[in-house]
């Protein structure tokens, strides 16, 4: 990744966090609340797009749009990491269509252990059921 798109990152990011800081601190305006969060939402879509754009190939961001289409979580998942590992530094260039479909598989994966992972309620074997309070009454 070339220094002027890490320095576009760092720039983005840079206005982010003044963008948040400057909104925490308003204390609470009011009636004009939902016009900033709007403007703050769209400022921050605005960031991604421009960060998205700077580190994936075309062929790569076209295939991100069209998955978007079909599963706009999951794609959002992939964007967030993408956005993450350019963040961290941990990406040199940019991004082709084989990688990111690594990563559609790395997230997917990471999905199925999470849906995998369910709560068993078992009942204690010395619980009372129904059976019993009729075995309780009906003794004599």
């Amino acid at each position: 990744m070339a220094d002027s798109d890490l320095e576009a990152i760092r720039q983005a990011r840079l206005q982010q966090l003044q963008t948040q800081g400057s909104g925490n601190a308003g204390g609470g305006g009011g009636g004009s609340g939902g016009g900033q969060q709007d403007e703050q939402r769209s400022r921050e879509e605005a960031q991604r797009t421009s960060i998205l754009g700077q580190i994936l190939e075309p062929l790569a961001a076209d295939r991100l749009g069209r998955i978007r289409m079909v599963n706009a979580s999951r794609a959002e998942d992939v964007e967030n990491r993408l956005i993450m590992l350019a963040r961290s530094g941990q990406l040199r260039q940019r991004v082709n269509e084989d990688q990111l479909k690594d990563i559609l598989s790395a997230v997917a994966e990471q999905q199925k252990e999470s849906a995998a992972a369910k709560v068993v309620v078992q009942r204690r074997g010395a619980a009372w059921d129904d059976d019993d309070l009729d075995d309780l009454l009906n003794e004599d």
